[in-house]
Protein backbone atom coordinates (compact mmCIF):
# COMPACT_ATOMS: atom_id res chain seq x y z
CA UNK A 1 0.00 0.00 0.00
CA UNK A 2 0.95 3.40 -0.71
CA UNK A 3 -0.38 6.89 -0.19
CA UNK A 4 -1.61 8.92 -3.36
CA UNK A 5 -2.09 12.49 -3.80
CA UNK A 6 -4.24 13.28 -6.87
CA UNK A 7 -4.28 16.84 -8.16
CA UNK A 8 -7.31 18.82 -9.71
CA UNK A 9 -6.44 20.57 -13.05
CA UNK A 10 -6.88 24.67 -12.84
CA UNK A 11 -7.35 23.99 -8.63
CA UNK A 12 -5.81 24.14 -5.58
CA UNK A 13 -7.90 20.69 -4.22
CA UNK A 14 -5.24 17.84 -3.75
CA UNK A 15 -6.89 14.33 -2.71
CA UNK A 16 -5.26 12.00 -0.55
CA UNK A 17 -5.73 8.52 -1.22
CA UNK A 18 -4.39 4.92 0.09
CA UNK A 19 -3.61 3.01 -2.46
CA UNK A 20 -2.86 -0.70 -3.41
CA UNK A 21 -1.48 -2.22 -6.83
CA UNK A 22 -3.30 -5.43 -7.86
CA UNK A 23 -2.09 -7.88 -10.75
CA UNK A 24 -4.81 -9.11 -13.12
CA UNK A 25 -2.82 -11.45 -15.35
CA UNK A 26 0.12 -9.03 -17.00
CA UNK A 27 -1.36 -5.79 -15.99
CA UNK A 28 -1.29 -4.20 -12.89
CA UNK A 29 -4.56 -1.95 -11.36
CA UNK A 30 -4.78 0.57 -8.41
CA UNK A 31 -6.83 0.41 -5.94
CA UNK A 32 -8.23 2.68 -3.63
CA UNK A 33 -7.93 1.28 -0.29
CA UNK A 34 -9.22 4.07 1.70
CA UNK A 35 -9.64 7.99 0.57
CA UNK A 36 -8.90 10.02 3.03
CA UNK A 37 -9.40 13.91 2.36
CA UNK A 38 -9.13 17.31 -0.39
CA UNK A 39 -6.61 19.43 0.93
CA UNK A 40 -6.18 23.05 -0.48
CA UNK A 41 -3.16 24.01 0.92
CA UNK A 42 0.19 22.77 1.80
CA UNK A 43 -0.53 22.75 5.07
CA UNK A 44 -3.48 20.66 4.77
CA UNK A 45 -1.63 18.36 2.60
CA UNK A 46 0.80 17.77 4.92
CA UNK A 47 -1.82 16.97 7.62
CA UNK A 48 -3.77 15.19 5.41
CA UNK A 49 0.02 12.64 4.51
CA UNK A 50 0.55 12.40 8.15
CA UNK A 51 -2.93 11.10 8.96
CA UNK A 52 -3.19 8.94 5.77
CA UNK A 53 0.44 7.15 7.06
CA UNK A 54 -0.84 6.38 10.50
CA UNK A 55 -3.93 4.76 8.51
CA UNK A 56 -1.86 2.91 6.13
CA UNK A 57 0.60 2.08 9.27
CA UNK A 58 -2.47 0.67 11.05
CA UNK A 59 -4.00 -0.90 7.89
CA UNK A 60 -0.44 -3.28 7.23
CA UNK A 61 0.20 -4.34 11.03
CA UNK A 62 -3.68 -5.16 11.87
CA UNK A 63 -4.37 -6.51 8.75
CA UNK A 64 -7.94 -5.50 8.52
CA UNK A 65 -8.27 -3.97 5.12
CA UNK A 66 -11.79 -3.91 3.12
CA UNK A 67 -11.16 -6.96 1.53
CA UNK A 68 -14.78 -7.84 0.40
CA UNK A 69 -17.86 -6.83 -0.84
CA UNK A 70 -21.36 -8.33 -0.62
CA UNK A 71 -20.95 -8.91 -4.08
CA UNK A 72 -17.40 -10.59 -3.72
CA UNK A 73 -18.59 -12.82 -0.70
CA UNK A 74 -21.75 -13.53 -3.29
CA UNK A 75 -19.48 -14.66 -5.75
CA UNK A 76 -16.77 -16.30 -3.05
CA UNK A 77 -19.89 -18.62 -1.63
CA UNK A 78 -21.08 -19.42 -4.61
CA UNK A 79 -17.45 -21.08 -5.49
CA UNK A 80 -17.02 -22.41 -2.04
CA UNK A 81 -20.40 -24.39 -2.73
CA UNK A 82 -19.44 -25.33 -6.08
CA UNK A 83 -16.12 -27.01 -5.28
CA UNK A 84 -14.39 -28.33 -1.69
CA UNK A 85 -11.05 -27.26 -2.83
CA UNK A 86 -8.16 -28.86 -0.90
CA UNK A 87 -10.70 -28.32 2.26
CA UNK A 88 -9.89 -30.93 5.43
CA UNK A 89 -12.27 -32.12 8.24
CA UNK A 90 -9.50 -30.23 10.66
CA UNK A 91 -9.66 -27.30 8.80
CA UNK A 92 -13.57 -26.43 9.98
CA UNK A 93 -12.05 -27.22 13.77
CA UNK A 94 -10.69 -24.33 15.35
CA UNK A 95 -9.47 -22.84 18.61
CA UNK A 96 -11.62 -19.84 19.37
CA UNK A 97 -8.48 -17.83 20.80
CA UNK A 98 -6.55 -17.98 17.52
CA UNK A 99 -9.82 -16.71 15.84
CA UNK A 100 -10.46 -12.71 15.04
CA UNK A 101 -13.11 -10.69 13.17
CA UNK A 102 -10.97 -8.99 10.53
CA UNK A 103 -14.78 -7.06 8.69
CA UNK A 104 -17.89 -7.60 9.21
CA UNK A 105 -20.38 -6.31 6.08
CA UNK A 106 -23.82 -5.31 5.62
CA UNK A 107 -24.62 -8.36 2.72
CA UNK A 108 -28.53 -7.99 3.18
CA UNK A 109 -29.45 -4.80 1.54
CA UNK A 110 -27.00 -5.24 -1.68
CA UNK A 111 -28.00 -9.01 -2.16
CA UNK A 112 -31.82 -7.89 -1.97
CA UNK A 113 -32.11 -4.06 -3.37
CA UNK A 114 -28.75 -5.35 -5.85
CA UNK A 115 -30.78 -7.65 -7.65
CA UNK A 116 -33.56 -5.36 -7.82
CA UNK A 117 -31.67 -2.74 -9.12
CA UNK A 118 -30.26 -5.24 -11.82
CA UNK A 119 -33.78 -6.87 -12.61
CA UNK A 120 -35.01 -3.75 -13.45
CA UNK A 121 -32.93 -2.25 -15.71
CA UNK A 122 -31.40 0.56 -13.97
CA UNK A 123 -28.15 0.92 -15.25
CA UNK A 124 -29.59 1.64 -18.98
CA UNK A 125 -30.57 4.52 -17.93
CA UNK A 126 -26.29 5.30 -19.26
CA UNK A 127 -25.85 4.69 -22.98
CA UNK A 128 -23.87 1.66 -23.64
CA UNK A 129 -23.60 0.26 -19.71
CA UNK A 130 -21.61 -2.44 -20.58
CA UNK A 131 -18.48 0.14 -21.73
CA UNK A 132 -19.42 2.04 -18.84
CA UNK A 133 -19.08 -0.60 -15.87
CA UNK A 134 -17.45 1.86 -13.38
CA UNK A 135 -20.22 4.43 -13.89
CA UNK A 136 -23.29 1.59 -13.66
CA UNK A 137 -21.30 0.26 -10.34
CA UNK A 138 -20.71 3.78 -8.97
CA UNK A 139 -24.50 5.15 -9.05
CA UNK A 140 -26.02 1.19 -8.03
CA UNK A 141 -23.87 1.35 -5.07
CA UNK A 142 -24.54 5.38 -3.76
CA UNK A 143 -28.52 4.22 -4.75
CA UNK A 144 -28.21 1.41 -2.61
CA UNK A 145 -26.61 3.27 0.07
CA UNK A 146 -29.13 5.74 -0.44
CA UNK A 147 -31.75 3.04 0.12
CA UNK A 148 -29.61 1.33 3.61
CA UNK A 149 -29.28 5.33 5.04
CA UNK A 150 -29.52 8.56 3.72
CA UNK A 151 -26.64 10.58 3.46
CA UNK A 152 -24.42 13.06 1.82
CA UNK A 153 -22.07 11.79 -1.24
CA UNK A 154 -19.27 12.19 1.00
CA UNK A 155 -21.10 10.42 4.12
CA UNK A 156 -22.57 7.93 2.01
CA UNK A 157 -18.84 7.06 0.72
CA UNK A 158 -17.33 6.52 4.48
CA UNK A 159 -20.65 4.27 4.93
CA UNK A 160 -20.40 2.48 2.19
CA UNK A 161 -16.73 1.37 2.68
CA UNK A 162 -17.17 0.90 6.45
CA UNK A 163 -20.16 -1.12 6.84
CA UNK A 164 -20.36 -2.88 3.10
CA UNK A 165 -16.95 -2.98 2.27
CA UNK A 166 -17.72 -1.61 -0.75
CA UNK A 167 -15.19 1.59 -2.06
CA UNK A 168 -15.72 4.09 -4.30
CA UNK A 169 -13.82 7.36 -4.77
CA UNK A 170 -15.72 10.64 -4.44
CA UNK A 171 -14.64 12.61 -7.07
CA UNK A 172 -15.70 9.46 -9.34
CA UNK A 173 -19.06 9.69 -7.81
CA UNK A 174 -19.41 13.19 -8.73
CA UNK A 175 -18.07 11.60 -12.43
CA UNK A 176 -21.10 9.70 -12.37
CA UNK A 177 -23.68 12.10 -11.56
CA UNK A 178 -22.11 14.74 -14.05
CA UNK A 179 -23.58 11.91 -16.56
CA UNK A 180 -26.76 11.55 -15.40
CA UNK A 181 -28.01 14.52 -18.14
CA UNK A 182 -31.28 15.07 -19.47
CA UNK A 183 -31.52 11.97 -21.66
CA UNK A 184 -30.37 9.91 -19.02
CA UNK A 185 -32.99 11.62 -16.25
CA UNK A 186 -35.41 10.75 -19.42
CA UNK A 187 -34.80 7.35 -19.74
CA UNK A 188 -35.13 6.98 -15.85
CA UNK A 189 -38.40 7.85 -16.29
CA UNK A 190 -38.73 5.36 -19.02
CA UNK A 191 -37.87 2.61 -17.26
CA UNK A 192 -39.74 3.62 -14.00
CA UNK A 193 -42.93 3.88 -16.00
CA UNK A 194 -42.30 0.49 -17.87
CA UNK A 195 -41.64 -1.26 -14.82
CA UNK A 196 -44.71 -0.31 -13.13
CA UNK A 197 -47.02 -0.88 -16.27
CA UNK A 198 -45.55 -4.83 -16.46
CA UNK A 199 -47.54 -5.09 -12.89
CA UNK A 200 -50.93 -3.81 -13.88
CA UNK A 201 -50.95 -5.82 -17.03
CA UNK A 202 -50.02 -3.59 -19.28
CA UNK A 203 -52.39 -0.78 -18.48
CA UNK A 204 -52.19 2.06 -15.89
CA UNK A 205 -55.59 4.14 -15.90
CA UNK A 206 -55.82 6.25 -12.41
CA UNK A 207 -52.81 8.71 -11.67
CA UNK A 208 -52.12 10.04 -8.20
CA UNK A 209 -50.14 13.57 -8.37
CA UNK A 210 -48.68 16.06 -6.09
CA UNK A 211 -46.02 18.61 -6.21
CA UNK A 212 -43.76 19.19 -3.35
CA UNK A 213 -41.27 22.63 -2.62
CA UNK A 214 -37.59 21.11 -1.98
CA UNK A 215 -35.12 23.41 -0.38
CA UNK A 216 -31.50 24.41 -1.21
CA UNK A 217 -29.24 25.65 2.20
CA UNK A 218 -28.27 28.68 0.05
CA UNK A 219 -29.21 31.78 -0.26
CA UNK A 220 -28.82 32.49 -4.46
CA UNK A 221 -31.32 31.49 -6.62
CA UNK A 222 -30.10 30.71 -10.64
CA UNK A 223 -32.57 29.65 -13.71
CA UNK A 224 -33.84 26.34 -11.49
CA UNK A 225 -33.66 27.19 -7.71
CA UNK A 226 -36.02 30.17 -7.47
CA UNK A 227 -37.89 31.70 -4.54
CA UNK A 228 -41.22 30.67 -4.52
CA UNK A 229 -43.94 30.10 -1.52
CA UNK A 230 -42.06 27.25 0.45
CA UNK A 231 -44.46 24.50 2.21
CA UNK A 232 -41.39 24.14 4.88
CA UNK A 233 -41.87 28.10 5.46
CA UNK A 234 -38.11 28.99 3.93
CA UNK A 235 -39.02 31.65 1.82
CA UNK A 236 -35.88 33.54 1.81
CA UNK A 237 -34.22 30.16 0.25
CA UNK A 238 -34.60 29.19 -3.32
CA UNK A 239 -36.03 26.03 -4.03
CA UNK A 240 -37.45 23.83 -6.87
CA UNK A 241 -40.89 22.06 -7.42
CA UNK A 242 -40.80 18.08 -7.75
CA UNK A 243 -43.64 16.43 -9.44
CA UNK A 244 -44.42 13.08 -8.60
CA UNK A 245 -46.61 10.82 -10.36
CA UNK A 246 -47.68 7.20 -8.81
CA UNK A 247 -50.11 4.15 -8.69
CA UNK A 248 -52.52 3.98 -5.72
CA UNK A 249 -50.24 1.61 -4.69
CA UNK A 250 -47.52 4.30 -4.75
CA UNK A 251 -45.07 2.69 -7.25
CA UNK A 252 -43.30 5.31 -9.50
CA UNK A 253 -44.80 6.27 -13.13
CA UNK A 254 -42.38 9.22 -13.41
CA UNK A 255 -41.37 12.30 -11.98
CA UNK A 256 -40.47 16.05 -13.00
CA UNK A 257 -38.97 19.54 -11.67
CA UNK A 258 -39.72 22.51 -12.41
CA UNK A 259 -38.36 26.09 -11.10
CA UNK A 260 -39.15 27.16 -7.47
CA UNK A 261 -41.30 30.23 -8.65
CA UNK A 262 -43.28 28.27 -10.78
CA UNK A 263 -47.23 28.03 -9.07
CA UNK A 264 -47.67 24.18 -8.06
CA UNK A 265 -50.93 24.07 -10.23
CA UNK A 266 -48.86 25.27 -13.59
CA UNK A 267 -46.98 22.24 -13.24
CA UNK A 268 -49.62 19.31 -13.72
CA UNK A 269 -50.70 19.73 -17.32
CA UNK A 270 -47.04 19.63 -18.84
CA UNK A 271 -46.47 16.44 -17.28
CA UNK A 272 -49.69 14.39 -18.02
CA UNK A 273 -49.41 15.30 -21.75
CA UNK A 274 -45.99 14.19 -21.90
CA UNK A 275 -47.20 10.82 -20.53
CA UNK A 276 -50.08 10.37 -22.82
CA UNK A 277 -48.21 11.47 -25.78
CA UNK A 278 -45.31 9.35 -24.76
CA UNK A 279 -46.63 6.00 -24.24
CA UNK A 280 -50.21 6.02 -26.24
CA UNK A 281 -52.49 6.20 -23.11
CA UNK A 282 -55.96 6.32 -24.19
CA UNK A 283 -57.47 7.39 -20.99
CA UNK A 284 -55.97 9.03 -17.83
CA UNK A 285 -58.00 9.54 -14.06
CA UNK A 286 -56.24 11.96 -12.47
CA UNK A 287 -56.39 11.98 -8.72
CA UNK A 288 -54.73 15.42 -6.26
CA UNK A 289 -56.00 17.03 -3.13
CA UNK A 290 -57.58 20.69 -3.45
CA UNK A 291 -54.47 22.51 -4.37
CA UNK A 292 -54.97 21.59 -8.12
CA UNK A 293 -58.68 23.38 -7.72
CA UNK A 294 -58.07 26.14 -10.04
CA UNK A 295 -60.78 27.17 -12.40
CA UNK A 296 -57.86 27.15 -14.98
CA UNK A 297 -56.47 23.73 -13.95
CA UNK A 298 -59.63 22.01 -14.20
CA UNK A 299 -60.55 23.39 -18.35
CA UNK A 300 -57.00 22.39 -19.10
CA UNK A 301 -57.69 18.98 -17.83
CA UNK A 302 -61.03 18.86 -19.73
CA UNK A 303 -59.46 20.21 -22.81
CA UNK A 304 -56.82 18.07 -22.81
CA UNK A 305 -59.26 14.87 -22.28
CA UNK A 306 -58.59 14.22 -18.86
CA UNK A 307 -60.45 12.94 -16.31
CA UNK A 308 -60.30 13.93 -12.73
CA UNK A 309 -61.02 13.56 -9.25
CA UNK A 310 -60.10 16.37 -7.57
CA UNK A 311 -60.46 17.88 -3.53
CA UNK A 312 -63.53 20.54 -2.75
CA UNK A 313 -63.18 23.53 -0.77
CA UNK A 314 -66.94 23.30 0.56
CA UNK A 315 -66.79 26.31 2.05
CA UNK A 316 -66.46 28.07 -1.16
CA UNK A 317 -68.88 26.98 -3.08
CA UNK A 318 -71.05 29.73 -3.97
CA UNK A 319 -74.65 30.37 -1.76
CA UNK A 320 -76.90 27.65 -3.29
CA UNK A 321 -74.43 25.04 -3.33
CA UNK A 322 -73.58 25.28 0.02
CA UNK A 323 -77.48 25.07 0.79
CA UNK A 324 -78.06 21.83 -0.60
CA UNK A 325 -74.84 20.05 0.80
CA UNK A 326 -75.53 21.20 4.22
CA UNK A 327 -79.67 19.84 3.45
CA UNK A 328 -79.51 16.36 5.47
CA UNK A 329 -82.48 15.36 2.53
CA UNK A 330 -80.39 15.23 -0.17
CA UNK A 331 -78.13 12.30 1.48
CA UNK A 332 -78.43 8.83 0.72
CA UNK A 333 -77.10 6.18 3.56
CA UNK A 334 -74.66 4.09 2.08
CA UNK A 335 -72.50 1.21 3.77
CA UNK A 336 -69.48 2.47 5.56
CA UNK A 337 -65.86 1.58 4.15
CA UNK A 338 -64.22 0.39 7.70
CA UNK A 339 -65.56 -1.94 10.25
CA UNK A 340 -67.34 0.18 12.69
CA UNK A 341 -70.88 -0.75 12.14
CA UNK A 342 -71.53 2.47 14.23
CA UNK A 343 -70.43 4.52 11.87
CA UNK A 344 -73.18 6.27 9.74
CA UNK A 345 -71.99 6.83 6.19
CA UNK A 346 -74.05 9.06 3.75
CA UNK A 347 -73.63 10.24 -0.09
CA UNK A 348 -74.98 12.78 -2.20
CA UNK A 349 -74.20 14.27 -5.54
CA UNK A 350 -74.71 17.64 -7.34
CA UNK A 351 -73.94 19.25 -10.43
CA UNK A 352 -72.00 22.35 -10.58
CA UNK A 353 -70.99 24.48 -12.94
CA UNK A 354 -69.67 23.52 -16.47
CA UNK A 355 -71.43 20.05 -15.69
CA UNK A 356 -68.86 18.98 -13.36
CA UNK A 357 -70.05 16.79 -10.45
CA UNK A 358 -69.64 17.43 -6.67
CA UNK A 359 -69.46 13.93 -4.63
CA UNK A 360 -69.95 14.95 -0.90
CA UNK A 361 -69.89 12.38 1.69
CA UNK A 362 -70.83 12.30 5.61
CA UNK A 363 -69.14 10.12 8.09
CA UNK A 364 -70.31 9.83 12.33
CA UNK A 365 -66.59 9.26 12.72
CA UNK A 366 -65.12 12.05 10.73
CA UNK A 367 -67.75 14.29 12.37
CA UNK A 368 -66.74 13.49 15.61
CA UNK A 369 -63.03 13.75 15.15
CA UNK A 370 -63.43 17.26 13.39
CA UNK A 371 -65.41 18.57 16.54
CA UNK A 372 -63.24 16.60 18.66
CA UNK A 373 -59.98 18.90 16.78
CA UNK A 374 -61.84 21.89 16.80
CA UNK A 375 -62.84 21.75 20.92
CA UNK A 376 -58.90 20.99 21.68
CA UNK A 377 -57.53 23.56 19.71
CA UNK A 378 -59.92 25.97 21.34
CA UNK A 379 -59.03 24.70 24.93
CA UNK A 380 -55.26 25.55 24.37
CA UNK A 381 -55.96 28.79 22.71
CA UNK A 382 -58.24 29.87 25.56
CA UNK A 383 -55.20 28.80 28.01
CA UNK A 384 -52.84 30.79 25.84
CA UNK A 385 -55.11 33.86 26.30
CA UNK A 386 -55.21 33.77 29.87
CA UNK A 387 -51.82 33.94 30.37
CA UNK A 388 -50.59 36.66 27.80
CA UNK A 389 -50.57 40.41 28.46
CA UNK A 390 -51.53 40.92 24.99
CA UNK A 391 -54.66 39.64 23.64
CA UNK A 392 -54.93 41.12 20.74
CA UNK A 393 -51.80 38.94 18.82
CA UNK A 394 -54.07 36.41 19.02
CA UNK A 395 -56.70 38.51 16.78
CA UNK A 396 -56.73 36.51 13.12
CA UNK A 397 -58.66 34.84 10.48
CA UNK A 398 -55.76 31.97 10.47
CA UNK A 399 -56.93 28.43 12.17
CA UNK A 400 -58.70 28.30 14.78
CA UNK A 401 -58.24 32.32 15.97
CA UNK A 402 -60.38 33.01 13.94
CA UNK A 403 -62.75 31.52 16.69
CA UNK A 404 -62.25 34.44 18.49
CA UNK A 405 -63.72 38.09 18.46
CA UNK A 406 -63.14 41.18 20.71
CA UNK A 407 -65.79 42.00 23.70
CA UNK A 408 -65.80 45.77 24.74
CA UNK A 409 -62.73 47.37 23.63
CA UNK A 410 -60.05 45.11 25.49
CA UNK A 411 -61.51 41.43 26.50
CA UNK A 412 -60.77 38.79 23.80
CA UNK A 413 -63.29 36.00 24.08
CA UNK A 414 -64.68 32.68 22.00
CA UNK A 415 -67.28 33.68 19.28
CA UNK A 416 -69.43 30.86 19.85
CA UNK A 417 -71.57 31.50 17.30
CA UNK A 418 -68.79 30.56 14.67
CA UNK A 419 -68.17 27.48 16.11
CA UNK A 420 -71.82 26.64 15.85
CA UNK A 421 -71.75 27.88 12.43
CA UNK A 422 -68.62 25.76 11.72
CA UNK A 423 -69.70 22.47 13.03
CA UNK A 424 -72.22 22.26 10.37
CA UNK A 425 -69.14 21.37 8.43
CA UNK A 426 -68.40 18.19 10.45
CA UNK A 427 -67.39 15.04 8.92
CA UNK A 428 -68.46 16.10 5.33
CA UNK A 429 -65.98 16.20 2.74
CA UNK A 430 -65.86 16.61 -1.23
CA UNK A 431 -64.85 15.69 -4.43
CA UNK A 432 -64.83 17.66 -7.97
CA UNK A 433 -65.26 14.88 -10.75
CA UNK A 434 -65.86 14.52 -14.63
CA UNK A 435 -65.37 11.14 -14.36
CA UNK A 436 -68.39 9.57 -16.11
CA UNK A 437 -67.78 5.78 -15.79
CA UNK A 438 -67.26 5.03 -12.55
CA UNK A 439 -70.11 5.40 -9.48
CA UNK A 440 -70.10 7.69 -6.69
CA UNK A 441 -69.02 5.12 -4.14
CA UNK A 442 -65.16 4.39 -6.68
CA UNK A 443 -65.00 8.11 -6.95
CA UNK A 444 -64.51 8.66 -3.33
CA UNK A 445 -62.62 5.59 -3.06
CA UNK A 446 -59.87 6.43 -5.64
CA UNK A 447 -59.88 9.82 -4.08
CA UNK A 448 -59.23 7.99 -0.41
CA UNK A 449 -56.23 6.25 -2.11
CA UNK A 450 -54.51 9.62 -2.40
CA UNK A 451 -52.75 9.06 0.85
CA UNK A 452 -50.45 6.72 -1.13
CA UNK A 453 -48.82 9.73 -3.20
CA UNK A 454 -48.08 11.68 0.37
CA UNK A 455 -46.69 8.63 1.46
CA UNK A 456 -44.51 8.46 -1.43
CA UNK A 457 -43.33 12.40 -0.66
CA UNK A 458 -42.96 11.44 3.05
CA UNK A 459 -40.84 8.74 1.72
CA UNK A 460 -38.64 10.23 -0.73
CA UNK A 461 -38.28 13.53 1.75
CA UNK A 462 -37.69 11.65 4.82
CA UNK A 463 -37.08 8.24 4.84
CA UNK A 464 -35.00 8.86 1.96
CA UNK A 465 -34.20 12.53 2.57
CA UNK A 466 -34.05 14.21 -0.71
CA UNK A 467 -34.29 17.44 0.77
CA UNK A 468 -32.72 20.07 1.85
CA UNK A 469 -30.26 19.34 -1.15
CA UNK A 470 -26.35 20.20 -0.71
CA UNK A 471 -25.53 20.89 -4.76
CA UNK A 472 -25.46 23.93 -5.97
CA UNK A 473 -24.75 23.23 -9.41
CA UNK A 474 -27.91 22.18 -11.68
CA UNK A 475 -26.93 19.00 -13.51
CA UNK A 476 -26.01 18.04 -9.75
CA UNK A 477 -29.49 18.70 -8.58
CA UNK A 478 -31.34 17.11 -11.15
CA UNK A 479 -28.35 13.58 -10.77
CA UNK A 480 -29.47 14.25 -7.17
CA UNK A 481 -33.04 13.91 -7.54
CA UNK A 482 -32.72 11.25 -10.38
CA UNK A 483 -30.45 9.07 -7.49
CA UNK A 484 -33.19 9.59 -4.50
CA UNK A 485 -36.15 8.98 -7.00
CA UNK A 486 -34.00 5.22 -8.50
CA UNK A 487 -33.96 4.64 -4.67
CA UNK A 488 -37.59 5.30 -4.17
CA UNK A 489 -38.36 3.59 -7.37
CA UNK A 490 -36.39 0.41 -5.25
CA UNK A 491 -38.24 0.87 -2.11
CA UNK A 492 -41.69 0.95 -3.64
CA UNK A 493 -41.12 -2.05 -5.58
CA UNK A 494 -39.75 -4.30 -2.70
CA UNK A 495 -42.57 -3.05 -0.28
CA UNK A 496 -45.02 -4.03 -3.25
CA UNK A 497 -44.02 -7.74 -4.00
CA UNK A 498 -43.17 -8.28 -0.24
CA UNK A 499 -46.98 -7.32 0.61
CA UNK A 500 -47.90 -9.57 -2.34
CA UNK A 501 -45.41 -12.91 -1.89
CA UNK A 502 -45.16 -12.79 1.60
CA UNK A 503 -47.15 -9.84 4.33
CA UNK A 504 -47.31 -6.04 4.53
CA UNK A 505 -44.04 -4.82 5.77
CA UNK A 506 -42.97 -0.60 5.97
CA UNK A 507 -40.25 0.35 4.17
CA UNK A 508 -38.29 0.88 7.20
CA UNK A 509 -39.04 -2.49 9.03
CA UNK A 510 -37.61 -4.32 5.25
CA UNK A 511 -34.54 -2.12 5.41
CA UNK A 512 -34.07 -2.86 9.35
CA UNK A 513 -34.63 -6.31 8.28
CA UNK A 514 -32.06 -6.49 5.59
CA UNK A 515 -29.59 -4.42 7.15
CA UNK A 516 -29.27 -7.14 10.19
CA UNK A 517 -28.68 -9.57 7.30
CA UNK A 518 -24.41 -9.27 7.44
CA UNK A 519 -21.33 -11.79 7.59
CA UNK A 520 -18.59 -11.83 9.49
CA UNK A 521 -14.87 -12.30 8.23
CA UNK A 522 -13.08 -14.18 10.60
CA UNK A 523 -8.91 -15.12 10.77
CA UNK A 524 -7.50 -17.89 12.29
CA UNK A 525 -4.09 -16.61 12.82
CA UNK A 526 -2.15 -20.28 13.68
CA UNK A 527 -3.95 -22.18 10.79
CA UNK A 528 -3.29 -19.42 8.21
CA UNK A 529 -7.40 -19.72 7.14
CA UNK A 530 -9.88 -17.34 6.51
CA UNK A 531 -13.58 -18.08 7.42
CA UNK A 532 -16.86 -16.20 6.00
CA UNK A 533 -19.55 -16.32 9.22
CA UNK A 534 -22.94 -15.69 8.48
CA UNK A 535 -25.15 -13.94 10.67
CA UNK A 536 -28.46 -15.88 11.55
CA UNK A 537 -31.38 -14.18 9.53
CA UNK A 538 -34.73 -13.55 10.98
CA UNK A 539 -37.89 -15.12 9.17
CA UNK A 540 -38.95 -12.17 7.39
CA UNK A 541 -35.19 -11.87 6.04
CA UNK A 542 -35.16 -15.60 5.03
CA UNK A 543 -38.95 -14.99 2.59
CA UNK A 544 -37.50 -11.77 1.27
CA UNK A 545 -34.61 -13.96 -0.15
CA UNK A 546 -36.70 -17.05 -0.69
CA UNK A 547 -39.04 -15.22 -3.58
CA UNK A 548 -36.36 -12.59 -4.97
CA UNK A 549 -34.64 -16.00 -5.68
CA UNK A 550 -31.44 -15.40 -3.82
CA UNK A 551 -29.72 -18.01 -2.42
CA UNK A 552 -28.32 -17.15 1.24
CA UNK A 553 -25.63 -19.10 3.47
CA UNK A 554 -25.98 -20.19 6.37
CA UNK A 555 -23.18 -22.02 7.79
CA UNK A 556 -19.65 -21.19 7.38
CA UNK A 557 -17.84 -21.49 4.86
CA UNK A 558 -13.85 -21.27 3.72
CA UNK A 559 -13.08 -18.09 1.96
CA UNK A 560 -8.93 -19.08 1.66
CA UNK A 561 -6.21 -21.03 2.82
CA UNK A 562 -3.45 -18.75 3.12
CA UNK A 563 -0.13 -20.28 1.29
CA UNK A 564 1.67 -17.46 0.21
CA UNK A 565 0.95 -13.61 0.19
CA UNK A 566 -2.07 -13.79 1.94
CA UNK A 567 -3.55 -10.39 0.70
CA UNK A 568 -2.49 -10.98 -2.78
CA UNK A 569 -3.54 -14.22 -3.01
CA UNK A 570 -7.19 -13.57 -2.10
CA UNK A 571 -7.66 -10.32 -3.87
CA UNK A 572 -6.65 -12.34 -6.95
CA UNK A 573 -9.56 -14.80 -6.36
CA UNK A 574 -11.99 -12.39 -5.71
CA UNK A 575 -10.73 -10.41 -9.14
CA UNK A 576 -11.01 -14.06 -10.75
CA UNK A 577 -14.17 -14.52 -9.46
CA UNK A 578 -15.00 -10.96 -10.99
CA UNK A 579 -14.35 -12.33 -14.41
Amino acid sequence: MFIRVKTTPNSPRKSVQIVQSLRKGDKVRQKIIRYVGIAMDDKELEQLKMLAESIRIKLEADNQELLFSPEDLAKLERKAKETKRDEKEEDYKVNLKDLKEEQRIIKGIHDVYGKLFDDLGYKNIFKNPERQKATVNTFKNIVLGRTANPKSKMASVDMLEEDFGVTLNLNSVYKMMDKIDDKAIEKLNEIAYKNTLTLFLEKIDIIFFDATTIYFESFTDDELKKMGYSKDLKFNQPQIILSLLVTKEGLPIGYKIFPGNTYEGHTLIPVLKELKSKYNLDKIIFVADSAMLNTDNLKALEDNQFEYIVSARLKNMNKKTEKQILDESNYKVHKSQDTDKLNQYKIAKFEIENKRQLIVSYSDKRAKKDSGDRMKAIERLQKKIEKTKNQKEYLSNYGYKKYLKINGKSTIEIDQEKIEKDSKWDGLHGVITNAKDLSNEEILKQYHNLWNVENAFRITKHDLKVRPVFHWVERRVKAHLAISFTAYALVKHLEYRVKLQYKKMSPEKIRQTLIHVQTSILYDKKKKIRYGLPSKISIEANKIYNFMKIAHKLTPYIIEKEKCSAHEKIKSLILQGAT
